[in-house]
């Protein structure tokens, strides 16, 4: 029998380690931090390997042609995505063309760069709200009696932002004659990715293309030397997750007989994952459209997470002036979505904001204080500077339509507009992300004393007094005018 000592002792080291476990699990939302044994953000990198010492504009990497559209994916290798954990793609949908069903590893947000369409949402447990007429559906289907049912379809446009969880599956449809252009930019970093960093999709049907899953660490030396197109030659594809499972497990699981099972596999399609739709995909949607206001405005209701969940609004959008939450009339405007507007990016954790700078105007040099701002440039051109902590420029060039470029935690950012002005909507790891300016109205310059900045800059009272009060705009700068400093 063990000694009373050797039990209090085991009874000791078993408790250690369960704090030890614990402490693992507490993590830092926007740093490198452990969470089960790995690091979410930057996960398998020391800090040292993740300080963002030379970031560049990326365009994307690699492209996969679809039947319907094109999708375009980053690198997630380099340091920009690996260190804020996250991946980046971007999918052109033509007309009639249908993105095809599926979900992924993590929670994402969709940006609507161009065009219009529909999105639908399979949220789990929800019931099918949407359902025909059985009139007009007679006349649609041979079988008499029959009506669809299915759950909401959302309209999307120009500047929606859309927000999913992660192991939601959707969907997309252009129905416009214009290209339906959508950038995605998933948080694998984020609690809900229980796997690791590499970002994943699941796709419900199709044949889908190998490259367009994550390839973290899978660019050198491992199928993937072509970095655009694939690795030359026929291309690979990864398949539909029923391609993994017995035909007649999923003859009985839908009820439907093996041929049909053998079908839903879709191992010799080649379409993509865009694919094009024969005649006008139909599904129920209202004659109006009317967004989800009212329970959502208060906060989340107390009354079941059900209803919550399959009520939530998942889109806002913030390309419309009128929500403008910064407006300069010479120098642009700036809209933000966050958990205040859109409560379900609270469980997401995460934000999105869009910037409009005219012609040669300045967005305020500032900080990111609780989150990784990830920008796509949607217009125009302009320069951009990011300063890290030991004052060295990491970033200092120009930017164009069509690249992203990450301005890390807490990394100094000033962003001045070419000629034809700047557009950009910035992916914030955080659901209530906030920026600390160093300039203007509601700086941190205009917060400390005339006495503080003259002895910490060894200038003059007079001096300290221009740099503090000679900019009296808010956020966004009107080009080459300064603001007169009243005594």
């Amino acid at each position: 029998m063990a000694s009373v000592p050797s039990l209090v002792s085991l009874c000791l080291l078993v408790l250690s380690h369960a704090c030890s476990a614990q402490l693992e699990q507490v993590t830092s939302q926007h740093g490198w931090t452990r969470v089960r044994g790995e690091q979410r953000r930057g996960e398998g990198y020391s800090l040292d390997e993740c300080q963002f010492s030379r970031l560049s504009a990326r365009e994307p990497d690699r492209r996969l042609t679809s039947e319907a559209g094109v999708t375009d994916v980053w690198d997630e290798n380099d340091d920009q995505f690996r260190c804020a954990g996250a991946a980046a793609l971007r999918h052109t949908i033509e007309e009639r063309g249908l993105l095809l069903p599926a979900y992924t590893n993590a929670p994402k947000l969709v940006y609507v760069d161009q065009g219009q369409g529909y999105h639908g949402a399979a949220i789990p447990g929800c019931a099918e709200t949407f359902q025909s007429q059985e009139e007009s559906q007679q006349q649609q289907d041979p079988r008499q009696g029959f009506r669809d049912q299915h759950q909401k379809i959302r309209k999307v446009r120009e500047g929606d932002v859309i927000a999913l969880p992660a192991g939601v599956a959707d969907w997309f449809y252009n129905d416009a004659q214009t290209p339906l252009v959508l950038v995605q930019i998933m948080d694998t970093s984020n609690p809900a990715n229980q796997l690791d960093n590499n970002f994943r999709k699941f796709f419900l049907a199709g044949n889908p293309q190998q490259q367009i899953q994550g390839q973290r660490g899978q660019f050198s030396g491992q199928g993937f030397q072509s970095r655009r197109g694939g690795s030359g030659g026929q291309e690979q594809r990864s398949g539909n997750i029923f391609q993994g499972f017995d035909e007649q497990f999923l003859a009985e699981a839908f009820n439907v007989d093996t041929d049909l099972a053998r079908r839903m596999k879709n191992e010799n399609d080649n379409r993509g994952v865009i694919v094009r739709v024969e005649d006008r995909l139909q599904f129920l949607t209202p004659e109006f459209s009317e967004e989800e206001r009212s329970e959502y405005q208060r906060g989340r209701p107390a009354n079941g997470v059900e209803e919550t969940f399959c009520s939530a609004r998942l889109k806002q959008n913030i390309n419309d002036p009128s929500r403008a939450d910064v407006y300069n009339p010479r120098a642009g405007r700036i809209t933000s979505v966050n958990s205040h507007n859109l409560p379900i990016l609270r469980s997401l954790r995460l934000s999105a904001q869009k910037g409009h700078l005219y012609q040669n105007a300045i967005m305020a040099p500032h900080w990111n204080m609780n989150a990784h701002s990830i920008c796509y440039f949607t217009r125009g051109t302009g320069r951009v500077q990011i300063v890290d902590e030991n004052g060295r420029s990491v970033f200092d060039g120009e930017v164009r339509e069509g690249q992203i470029l990450t301005a890390p935690h807490n990394f100094a950012v000033v962003k001045r507009a070419g000629g034809e002005g700047l557009e950009w909507v910035a992916f914030k790891t955080n659901d209530q992300a906030k920026i600390s300016q160093l300039a203007g109205r509601v700086s941190s310059m205009r917060a400390f004393p005339e006495e503080v900045i003259a002895n910490s800059f060894q200038v003059s009272r007079e001096e300290a007094r221009r740099l503090k009060f000679n900019r009296d705009e808010v956020t966004l700068f009107s080009p080459g005018s300064r603001s007169q400093y009243r005594a």
